[in-house]
C-alpha cells in the first residue's frame, strides 16, 4: 500500500485539568514517558515528527524533535494545535502535503495508522481522515492536507470555530476503524487511574 509522504504532529497542548495540570504526555507508564511510546510507534510511519505544546519548550528538548505553540491564542483546542503543525509544515516542508496528528497521550496508537487513513481517505474520494475504534470516532487522531490551512485558519480566528467535526464534516472526512482487542489502540491516559490502567495494558501485550 503506497501512502503520501506524511509529517507526523504530536498535540500535546492540553491543559490536562483532569490529570491535575502538567504535561500528561510526560507521565512514565512502563518505564518511558507516554511520549516516549507515541514516537515509538509513530515515527516510522512519517518522514519526520512534530510537536504542538504550549509554553516553555524546553521540557520536550530531550526528545530533539521541532516544538510548535499555537498561533491562536487562549488555548483553541486541536484545531489550533493543528492549524500550528500545518503553518510550519508550509514554512519549512513547503514539498509536503499532508499532516497526520496524534494526541500525545495514546500510547498505543497502532503501526498502520498513517497508511490505513490515506486508504479510507482514498476509497472515499475526500480530502480528510480520521481513526475509529469500538463505535467512536477519534477527530484528534486524523490526516490534514496543507491546502485547507487557509480555510482552517478562518474558522478559528473568524468563525470562532472549535469543533473538529463541525470543520471537517465541511471538506468530507471519512473513518477508518480498528478493534479495540487486546487494546484500543486509542485509549488515552486522561486521569491519574488511567496511567494505572495503562500499565495493566502494556503487561498484556505480546515484546515488541
Amino acid at each position: 500500500m503506497s501512502t503520501s509522504p506524511t509529517l507526523g504532529l504530536l498535540l500535546a497542548g492540553g491543559l490536562a485539568r483532569r490529570m491535575g495540570g502538567g504535561d500528561k504526555p510526560l507521565r512514565t507508564i512502563a518505564g518511558r514517558s507516554i511520549l516516549a511510546h507515541v514516537i515509538e510507534r509513530l515515527a516510522p510511519q512519517c518522514y519526520g515528527l512534530l510537536v504542538n505544546a504550549n509554553g516553555d519548550p524546553a521540557r520536550f528538548a530531550g526528545y530533539g524533535l521541532p516544538v510548535v505553540a499555537d498561533s491562536v491564542p487562549d488555548f483553541a483546542g486541536p484545531l489550533a494545535g493543528i492549524l500550528a503543525g500545518l503553518d510550519w509544515m508550509a514554512a519549512h516542508r513547503p514539498e509536503s502535503e499532508w499532516l497526520v496528528s496524534v494526541a500525545a497521550d495514546t500510547p498505543f496508537i497502532p503501526d498502520d495508522l498513517v497508511a490505513r487513513l490515506h486508504a479510507a481517505r482514498d476509497a472515499q474520494g475526500v480530502s480528510l481522515a480520521c481513526a475509529a475504534s469500538g463505535g467512536w470516532t477519534h477527530p484528534v487522531i486524523g490526516l490534514w492536507p496543507v491546502r485547507l490551512r487557509a480555510d482552517l485558519r478562518h474558522a478559528l480566528t473568524v468563525e470562532d470555530e472549535r469543533k473538529i467535526d463541525r470543520w471537517t464534516a465541511r471538506h468530507g472526512c471519512v473513518s477508518a476503524e480498528w478493534p479495540v482487542t487486546p487494546v484500543d489502540p486509542f485509549f488515552n491516559a486522561n486521569k491519574p487511574e488511567d496511567l494505572d490502567e495503562a500499565e495493566r495494558l502494556f503487561a498484556t501485550l505480546p515484546p515488541a
